[in-house]
């Protein structure tokens, strides 16, 4: 478990430091180029390092058991975290938006400039991102970890505004068209947009204790009604916090067996749910068959 957890460690400080290169390298290319679809992907990466800080701060605390000040863990900081993201998201979004029509409606088109340089960081940009995305697939795969394999998919996404921000800067160096940087932009606003209203949105849902995904509910309840000795169950109840996933269930078992007996297949059945699911927290509660009562 301890090498479990020095993998996803070195993926959230890689995922750290990528972010904190690119916020870098966009922030001089913007100074130089003046790109709104630049200062799109810098906004991006800047997101990037916020969560990127938010996931290595929950790989640690989900290293940590609970205090007697928080007996359920600390994984409801992940989910003000990600309330705080998106309203950050919102606003530069908004910003982005708002400074590309200005730019669009203009007599005169606003020029980018030193495009070679924008294109040489964001393709840069491009390039260290698959590096960190390669190694957060091996160490999800390895660890099972959502928090990184969720960290991976987020990067994945972040090639597309890259890509975006690269053909504007070719548009305008190439065919003079710099008024594509501003659609661009614009572009990415929208996509910076859709993803804070998701991401806050999800926020608000566990914090709210909304109950897991029907999915998760469906795979707790079939590992429950084919566990040997279980012979129903009732009060199956989740809650989300953060990542984790906090499930409590009644199961129904023979009341003339031995409290051992008892015991094993609660135990049984806790290691195949958090098998199955990963980052959970199970209380099985043991209850005398209906029949029998």
């Amino acid at each position: 478990m301890q090498a479990h957890t020095r993998l996803n460690i070195s993926a959230g400080l890689a995922s750290v430091g990528v972010a904190l290169t690119l916020v870098l390298a966009k922030l001089w290319a913007l100074e130089h180029t003046g790109a709104l679809s630049i200062a799109a992907s810098l906004v991006d990466s800047a997101l990037d390092l916020i969560m990127a800080l938010g996931g290595l701060m929950a790989i640690y605390y989900a290293a940590r058991p609970p205090d007697d000040d928080h007996r359920f863990g600390h994984t409801s900081a992940e989910d003000l975290a990600a309330l705080g993201q998106s309203v950050f998201i919102l606003v530069s979004g908004g910003v982005i938006a708002w400074s590309a029509v200005q730019r669009l409606i203009a007599p005169t088109p606003i020029e980018v400039r030193s495009e070679a340089r924008g294109i040489a960081v964001m393709v840069f940009s491009i390039s260290l991102t698959l590096c960190l995305v390669l190694w957060q697939r091996h160490v999800a795969k390895r660890t099972g970890s959502k928090i990184v394999a969720a960290d991976r998919l987020h990067y994945i996404g972040d090639l597309i505004p890259n890509l975006g921000a690269i053909l504007a800067l070719i548009a305008a160096s190439v065919f003079d068209l710099h008024r594509i940087d501003s659609v661009v932009a614009l572009c990415a606003a929208a996509l910076l947009t859709v993803g804070a209203i998701r991401i806050g949105k999800s926020a608000f849902d566990a914090l709210m204790d909304r109950a897991a995904s029907s999915e998760t509910v469906a795979l707790i309840e079939a590992l429950a009604a084919q566990e040997t000795g279980v012979r129903g169950f009732h009060d199956l109840k989740t809650r989300m916090s953060g990542s984790k996933v906090f499930i409590h269930l009644h199961i129904e078992l023979d009341g003339d067996q031995t409290l051992r007996e008892a015991h094993d297949i609660g135990k049984s059945l806790k290691a195949k749910i958090c098998h199955a699911i990963p980052n959970c927290d199970v209380i099985i509660h043991k209850d005398v068959a209906r029949d029998q009562n």
